[in-house]
């Protein structure tokens, strides 16, 4: 009924790997999107809300709600920033960095896991093509 819609399917995919990354991130306390937001803040600490929200290509708000989850459970902390006071930077706290290497096995992991059932070339192709479709939708 619905071989042919980019919805159904996209989201019927999501709902899959919402649900192998959840297993991935779950031993750090942390949902799947917490979890690709703390990585960012560790890869690129110092952003501003904003450009987190741009880099994960959510809302403000959301990324807002995001950060006050992390900042509750002591992974990240807010300062106010030197380059526009209208908002603060992002930074990793102690904590943060002390997971900063199980998050990113953890993400390989599952990565490897997609890839030996997709295969590489196949994995490779879908992120591409998913990725070119998203955007050209913006």
């Amino acid at each position: 009924m619905f071989d042919h819609c980019l919805y159904f399917n996209t989201t019927s995919l999501a709902r899959q790997l919402e649900s192998e990354w959840s297993r991935a991130f779950e031993p750090f306390g942390l949902t799947p999107p917490q979890a690709f937001m703390l990585r960012v803040v560790l890869d690129q600490p110092g952003l501003m809300q904003h450009e987190i929200a741009r880099a994960m290509t959510i809302s403000r708000p959301t990324a807002t709600r995001a950060l006050d989850g992390l900042k509750a459970k002591g992974l990240i902390e807010r300062r106010s920033s030197a380059r526009d006071g209208r908002e603060q930077s992002v930074f990793p706290t102690e904590a943060a960095i002390a997971i900063h290497a199980a998050l990113g096995e953890a993400s390989v992991q599952v990565s490897r896991k997609l890839k030996t059932l997709l295969g590489e070339d196949a994995f490779a192709e879908t992120v591409g093509r998913i990725r070119a479709v998203s955007a050209a939708l913006k």
